[in-house]
Parts: structure tokens; C-alpha cells; sequence
């Protein structure tokens, strides 16, 4: 049983307990009405702590209510998100205060290669030829746009809700005002993969109460789920092109781009298959192997106290007749996933065994792609491991056939420059 912390007894600040008391009466109001009120209440209490900063507030109160009150946690959740992602803003047009709604959207971007996966500064000519085609095929008429000058790795992307309300807004006013932004020098490096998750940021401003994207207009409303299909299907068709000048040397795969949370929490589902296929290609090509030479190890790893929880399954890769990980593959879980079965809804779209319609384990997705990509020979431990890593340099740890944990080193006479990739 977990333990609770000695301090978990202190009361909450008195900004924390608006919040929780906000979000607990958004969750047992009886009436839509009564429901954005509250609402509006805690979107006002949210909307001050992150102006001034207080991610400290906020997270103390959701992890409050994570151990108290998971209906409120969600209510929460939820409404950080959307208030650090979206607002309303109030300009002068000709002397009249006018209204004008701002979402920020994220397109993502998967990407695998044998080599590197840039990131960092666009340039003008590439971001220019970018928003317009973004604009052009996605944003509803009327609607204004800045897109980030950079192309962002998960690393580099705003790490809390306050930084992710402070990109929204200078992302709104550089839309509102016709400027220019300027690229961040100081971006942190960001870990080489195989396959990885890249980002355009982008602000998208309407009028308020009017469509941001183009299935949203009236036209297009009665057949929303074709025109959204379209969108993406124009906005890949025109920025792919631009996109691989970004990523010289990748295989390139272009989302739809919506909300900001929303596009990073389905890019981070999207990765993990990617991720499979590409390490089964990189292992086959390095080592001049066929893929049923190759064996595959899944265990499940989780937090210490997680009570048995599993949070992530581990994909080790060895020679089918070695017992030594050369390398490996982590597949996170999200939201309702778990060993139990995924929700029909949340799986990945497309996944091998999603035409039954019966909810998928994690560990049979992960079958069912490395069966895909020619790797037959898998080892499934039924032990549950705690996530250890590497103390040098920090890598994840992978079980081996036998159920030890070991590090991923590639074989001593693989080409060199593999060992970077882990």
C-alpha cells in the first residue's frame, strides 16, 4: 500500500481551494447553465494564476485532487489545458473593441531515419511558404495566423501549462499585428531516435464566436468529417515537400494539426508503431540481417509504488540466437490504456488487430507490429519490472531473454555511429 507523504496533510493555499472547489461544482452541476458558470469562475481563477505564473498552484491542486477527487482532477485537467492553449482577446479595429478568438494548434510531424532528425530555426523563405499553405487548406476564412519560426522536438516544446500560455499569447499577438517572431537560440538539445515526433506551433485567430478551421464554416458544416479528411489530405499533399527540406534524410508522416494538447497526445500514440518498424529496419540493415533473425523481449515496467501499475512496456531487440539487447524501444501508455485492454476508441488507428472491434492489449499491438515488420520470434515476460535506467547515461533499461535487465549495446563490430541511438 502507498504510503502518504508527510507533508500530504498540509491544507491548500487558498488559491488551490477556489480550484478545487471550482472544479468540483463544474462536476456535480445539474444543468449546462449552471455548468459554464462555474466554468467561467474557474477559467477566471486559472486564467490569473497562469498570467502570473503559479504552475505551483496549480500542480499542488491537481495532485491533491488525483488522490481525492478524480472527477474533479479531470474537470481540472481539462480546464488548464484549454485555458493555456486557447483565449479571447480584445483589440481596437477603427476605434470599436472587437473581439477575436485564439486557439493554439500543433501540427505534428513523425519522422524515422537511419541518421538524425533535425530540429530548431526555419527560415523565412520555408516558414513563409509553411503558413500558406497551413492557412490555405486548413483555416476557415477571416481567420488570422503566426506560425513559430522553429520546428520543435518534444524536448523543446513549452514544458508547462504557464509556458504554454505565454507561446499562446505571443503566438496571438504576432497573428494580430502582422510581426515577425524570431527563433529560440537557446533551444535544449533534444535525444536522437530513430523515430521521433517533430512540431509546427501556430497561432490561429478569428473573430470571436466565428469557424478557426475550414470543416467549421457553414458550407462545409453538413459534411465536417469529409472536409476535415480533405484538409489534411491538401495540407499533406503541399507542405510534405516543404517539410523535407526540414528533415533532409527522414521518412516523413504529417498529421492534422488541432489543439495543442490534443495533437501532442495523438502524435505520442502515433510514434510508438513507427518506432518498431523503424529500429526493425535500422537492426536488419545495419547488422545485414533478415527480420525473423531477430528476436523481440516485452516486459512491463512502472513506478516503485505504482502497486503493480504498468506504465510502459519495453521492447528489447536481440539476435534470434544471442541473448545480448542491441537495442531498443519504449512504448509509453496514455489515458484509459493498460494491460487490461485498450478502449476501442483509443487505440491506434489503423493498429493490426483493430478490425475486430474487440478492446486490444498493448502487448498485442506490440505483436502485431513487430509481426508486421518480419519478426516472429517474441518473448513475453509476465513479470512486472520498475523502470530503471542507465547511471551513466541514463538510457532506459530493456529485459533479456531470461528476464535480466540489461543496457542495449549494439554489437562491437556494427558499423560505428550506432551506439548513439538508443
Amino acid at each position: 500500500m502507498r504510503r502518504p507523504s508527510k507533508d500530504s496533510s498540509h491544507k491548500l493555499s487558498a488559491e488551490s481551494q477556489r480550484l478545487v472547489t471550482f472544479s468540483q461544482a463544474v462536476g456535480q452541476a445539474a444543468s449546462r447553465v449552471e455548468e459554464r458558470a462555474w466554468e467561467h469562475s474557474l477559467d477566471a481563477q486559472l486564467q490569473k494564476l497562469l498570467k502570473t505564473g503559479h504552475q505551483d498552484t496549480i500542480d499542488t491542486t491537481l495532485n491533491s485532487l488525483f488522490k481525492e477527487d478524480l472527477n474533479a482532477y479531470d474537470v481540472l485537467m481539462d480546464g488548464v489545458e484549454a485555458v493555456s492553449e486557447s483565449t479571447t482577446v480584445t483589440v481596437d479595429v477603427a476605434g470599436v473593441p472587437t473581439q477575436y478568438d485564439v486557439l493554439l494548434v500543433a501540427a505534428p510531424i513523425l519522422a524515422w531515419t537511419r541518421f538524425s532528425i533535425a530540429s530548431g530555426a526555419i527560415s523565412g523563405e520555408l516558414l513563409s511558404t509553411l503558413s500558406a499553405h497551413f492557412a490555405a487548406h486548413l483555416l476557415a476564412d477571416g481567420t488570422q495566423v503566426a506560425m513559430s519560426p522553429a520546428l520543435y522536438s518534444i524536448d523543446q516544446l513549452p514544458r508547462s501549462h504557464v509556458e504554454t500560455y505565454a507561446k499562446t499569447h505571443k503566438l496571438a499577438q504576432a497573428a494580430l499585428k502582422g510581426t515577425a517572431l524570431k527563433a529560440d537560440n537557446k533551444a535544449p538539445e533534444t535525444a536522437p531516435f530513430l523515430a521521433d515526433t517533430r512540431y509546427l506551433l501556430v497561432a490561429v485567430v478569428a473573430p470571436a464566436g466565428g469557424p478557426l478551421f475550414r470543416w467549421q464554416m457553414p458550407a462545409n458544416q453538413a459534411n465536417f468529417i469529409a472536409e476535415r479528411g480533405k484538409a489534411l489530405e491538401q495540407w499533406r499533399a503541399q507542405a510534405t515537400p516543404t517539410v523535407a527540406r526540414l528533415l533532409p534524410g527522414c521518412g516523413i508522416e504529417l498529421l492534422l494539426p488541432e489543439a495543442y494538447y490534443m495533437a501532442c497526445r495523438e502524435a505520442d500514440k502515433l510514434i510508438r508503431p513507427v518506432s518498431i518498424r523503424a529500429a526493425v529496419h535500422y537492426l536488419t540493415h545495419t547488422l545485414g540481417v533478415e527480420a525473423s533473425e531477430l528476436r523481440a523481449v516485452i516486459a512491463g515496467f512502472g513506478e516503485e509504488s505504482a502497486d503493480g501499475q504498468v506504465d510502459e512496456y519495453r521492447i528489447g531487440f536481440t539476435q534470434r540466437q544471442a541473448p545480448d539487447v542491441i537495442y531498443g524501444v519504449v512504448w509509453p501508455l496514455y489515458g484509459q490504456e493498460d494491460e487490461e485492454g485498450t478502449p476501442p476508441e483509443g487505440g491506434v488507428q489503423g493498429g493490426p488487430d483493430a478490425v475486430s472491434g474487440k478492446p486490444v492489449t498493448p502487448v498485442d499491438e506490440i505483436v502485431g507490429y513487430l509481426n508486421e515488420a518480419g519478426v516472429t520470434a517474441i518473448k513475453k515476460h509476465s513479470e512486472r519490472y520498475v523502470a530503471e535506467f542507465c547511471d551513466d547515461c541514463g538510457a532506459p533499461l530493456f529485459a533479456d531473454p531470461v528476464g535480466e535487465l540489461a543496457h542495449a549495446e549494439m554489437p562491437e563490430d556494427a558499423p560505428s555511429g550506432t551506439e548513439h541511438f538508443h
